[in-house]
């Protein structure tokens, strides 16, 4: 990797380039500002700074990561991708399937080169719940519960979380958004759903103006039902996943990086647990394998047509709660 462009200056496009400076010393890093404000100060991990895609693009840019606020992620991704630049999109895809279907065709076109940034994917314990999944450790699965949450004035205690990207609509906040992970790893581990129903509500509490709270009710033909609960107001952090079969139950502690099994015979294992795990290490992972589908030897992990399927569910919990009525996925937009 020679010249890399990172699109954005926030908390993630500051890990983004730290790592890749670790990754790739001799490479050079543009920062590129998201809304074409001029920096106030150095950038660090850039060799340069451009106040807009225009000007980066008169270099010759191995790959770029879109790391700016959803609703500039289409728009933005879109100029490097006719450009022919290699493109890892922080996720969400976008804010809207309507923002998408502005430049769908260039995304579909060259989706082999696109990749959106879903690492949690790459966290270890999550590869080994996949295995097991597949490997039919529980045999039929009944329901799967998913609890995240957390306070969010706590996330990022010395900024004002109230002008943060996660507070504000108009920079594709709430819930829905910001915690799409869940999203994309439910569709991951157990494929598309058919019905949903959602509470997406503000609380009042926080003083933003986005959705603080979901509860969501997702359903597949074949009888798998997933309850899920989403939140910025939770005190003490949760993220688990429970998943309820006919031979028994796991348990993932994300937060932990671990995972449970139950039975009534033998109760309790620890079937993985690694709770001292470096989370940088996914973002690190994912970088290097984007940098490989860059040059053309892997296939996106995570391609359009997947975050897409995301963003559609999303799209569907959205209608669903403003409906106030269950609705078919796919059909509600």
């Amino acid at each position: 990797m020679n010249n890399i462009a990172v699109i954005g200056l926030g908390n993630i496009s500051k890990r983004h380039r730290a790592n890749l400076r670790a990754l790739y010393p001799e490479a050079k890093i543009f920062a590129v500002s998201a809304s074409g404000r001029m920096a106030q100060e150095a950038i660090e991990n850039a060799d340069e700074f451009f106040s807009s895609i225009d000007d980066v693009l008169s270099y010759s840019i191995d790959m770029a990561i879109v790391a700016s606020p959803a609703p500039y992620h289409i728009s933005q991704a879109s100029q490097l991708i006719k450009a022919g630049i290699p493109v890892l999109i922080e996720k969400p895809l976008s804010d809207s399937l309507k923002s998408f279907s502005m430049d769908a065709d260039i995304f579909l076109g060259d989706s082999q080169r696109v990749e959106v940034g879903y690492n949690l994917r790459f966290m270890p314990s999550a590869v080994e719940l996949k295995r097991l999944i597949d490997e039919g450790l529980l045999g039929a699965i009944y329901s799967v519960s998913v609890d995240v949450g957390q306070y969010l004035p706590d996330w990022r205690p010395i900024s004002d979380y109230r002008s943060s990207v996660s507070a504000r609509k108009e920079l594709g906040g709430g819930v829905l958004l910001e915690l799409s992970h869940e999203i994309d790893y439910l569709l991951w581990l157990f494929g598309p759903f058919d019905t949903a129903y959602c509470l997406a509500t503000n609380t009042g509490s926080l003083d933003i103006n986005v959705e603080d709270r979901v509860d969501a009710i997702l359903h597949q033909r074949d009888g798998l039902v997933v309850n899920l609960h989403m939140d910025f107001l939770q005190r003490r952090p949760v993220r688990t996943c429970k998943i309820v079969g006919k031979a028994g139950t796991l348990l993932w502690d994300i937060l932990h990086n671990s995972i449970y099994f139950y039975t009534s015979q033998s109760g309790e294992k620890t079937l993985y647990s690694e709770p001292d795990y470096d989370r940088n290490i996914m973002y690190l992972e994912e970088l290097v394998r984007f940098s490989r589908v860059a040059k053309g030897e892997l296939k996106p992990k995570v391609d359009v047509a997947q975050a897409l399927r995301s963003l559609r569910l999303i799209e569907a919990l959205k209608y669903s709660s403003e409906a106030q009525q269950v609705v078919n996925i796919g059909e509600a937009m």
